[in-house]
């Protein structure tokens, strides 16, 4: 989703949280500057959407469990808090309960849905952070212009590979939880905007 950085002083982690709270935006959290997550495309919408029912689908009866972008995440080492489209945890899941507030702390696969005003972003710095999470071992990038899944995989030296999927019959694997998705059910009635 984009966000725009509000014109705020600076907050600590506890103040954000409480700010949180009872604000009716969700708002993402970074080096004491809160950003506005502000609405999504149609394409944006129907792609997650189709991804959160697509892993429903294949990961019922498994310890994994998926959330929307209503679950915020902690970068624990940095403070940083962050709403992504889609979040995958298996087996326990750990929260920071501060303020009456609940942040994942252990997620093992993180998607976003690249908007325009947010693609950089998200292929950078915000993937430079998430890179930090122990747990993490996939984080995977979807286009809503075309047909576009990209796929980073942790390895065992604590490096990432990359695996780009472009055709919609392509099938790709999210290892760390056992699960193939076919990109015609991600991209189920999504229309790009070929002009």
């Amino acid at each position: 989703m984009p966000i725009q950085q509000q014109n705020k002083t600076k907050m600590t982690p506890q103040e954000y949280l409480e700010f949180e709270r009872d604000s009716e935006l969700k708002h993402e959290y970074h080096d004491g500057e809160i950003f506005a997550m502000v609405g999504a495309s149609l394409n944006h919408n129907r792609i997650s959407i189709n991804l959160v029912s697509e892993l429903r689908n294949r990961l019922k009866g498994s310890s994994c469990d998926i959330f929307s972008n209503d679950m915020r995440v902690k970068v624990q080492a940095i403070n940083k808090y962050t709403y992504p489209d889609v979040v995958i945890v298996c087996g326990q899941i750990d929260l920071e309960k501060k303020s009456g507030m609940e942040t994942l702390l252990n997620p093992v696969v993180i998607i976003e849905v690249l908007s325009d005003s947010t693609e950089a972003y998200d292929r950078g710095t915000k993937f430079q952070h998430y890179r930090i999470v122990p747990s993490l071992q996939e984080y995977i990038l979807v286009s809503q212009h075309c047909c576009l899944a990209e796929k980073y995989v942790r390895n065992e030296t604590g490096g990432w590979r990359y695996f780009s999927y472009e055709n919609m019959e392509d099938v790709m694997t999210i290892e760390s939880v056992r699960c193939k998705l076919v990109l015609s059910d991600i991209y189920y009635r999504v229309e790009f905007n070929n002009s």
